[in-house]
């Protein structure tokens, strides 16, 4: 199976580009009293509203094992993220559309020879990928977090502050290899499952937890968090570890639908569309 996010080479390069350890977050804006709303959209970027009629209709496919993203909801229809965020899409295009749910395993293949339109699925963005389908702008991006026991989340977060430091990781992962380059005077305490590691912190074992922003976003407000814990840096976003980001495939000759959903993307955005829809799906941000 294809990768949802994909992890490239380590370079050692990254060690002298990420002053103080730390990788740049993307634009953002604070909801009011709440997440951060991450921005990847270009605000000097002005895109042309496709004319009428140049989208007839948009055949989406999806997956239902990606949750958040997309899962079968209570009445058994797709539902996530991504499904109200392909929704939104065509009512800002102001075009019919269908979403159907397809297995993960051979989907590029599927968008590549037209078969449907787009797929909202996290496909992972590759060279491989590009060499098939394209794609259009980034829409979210998976963002690696450190979580530490709520009295001790103010500390300084930085490859000579965590000299010494106990912090879990879940063995043989990107943010394994990311903590090793970037934090490497940290003590890494591996394990086999991410439950292992959110355990390993909450019960004091290790001093922090470094992994999959999204998964954390979802244990700090669970019940077996118990109010533990909460997110200290970050985030951490470099693309060489943990993927370029979630994006929507087409097939390599519709351009004039690509051009159609980024600039939907974009007014989506612009409008709080997006924000409306993050908050709802990730009510404990994870930027």
């Amino acid at each position: 199976m294809q990768p949802r996010f994909a992890i490239r080479t380590i370079l050692l390069a990254l060690l002298a580009a990420c002053t103080a350890g730390l990788v740049a977050p993307p634009p953002a804006r604070a909801a009011e009293n709440g997440p951060v709303i991450p921005d990847f959209f270009d605000p000097n970027r002005r895109l042309d509203r496709p004319a009428a009629g140049s989208v007839g209709s948009i055949r989406f496919t999806t997956t239902d094992d990606f949750p958040p993203f997309s899962f079968p909801g209570p009445d058994g229809q797709p539902a996530g993220f991504n499904v109200d965020l392909a929704r939104a899409i065509c009512n800002e295009l102001e075009v019919p559309c269908t979403i159907q749910v397809r297995p993960f395993d051979g989907l590029l293949d599927t968008v590549a020879a037209g078969r449907v339109d787009a797929a909202i699925a996290g496909i992972a963005i590759t060279p491989d990928s590009r060499a098939k389908v394209a794609f259009s702008d980034v829409y979210l991006r998976p963002a690696a977090r450190f979580v530490a026991r709520r009295a001790e989340a103010t500390k300084p977060i930085g490859p000579d502050a965590l000299a010494g430091r106990k912090v879990a990781v879940v063995k043989g992962s990107a943010h394994e290899a990311f903590l090793a380059a970037l934090f490497p005077k940290a003590e890494r305490i591996g394990f086999d499952t991410g439950a292992d590691a959110e355990a390993a912190l909450k019960n004091g074992s290790v001093d922090l937890l470094f992994g999959d922003g999204v998964r954390l976003a979802f244990w700090l407000q669970s019940e077996p968090a118990g109010g533990c814990c909460a997110f200290a840096g970050g985030p951490y976003l470099e693309p060489h570890f943990f993927g370029e980001g979630l994006a929507i495939a087409l097939p390599p000759d519709r351009t004039d639908l690509r051009r159609a959903i980024d600039w939907a993307l974009d007014s989506l955005y612009d409008k709080g569309v997006f924000a409306e829809l993050y908050l709802r799906y990730f009510p404990v941000g994870y930027f």
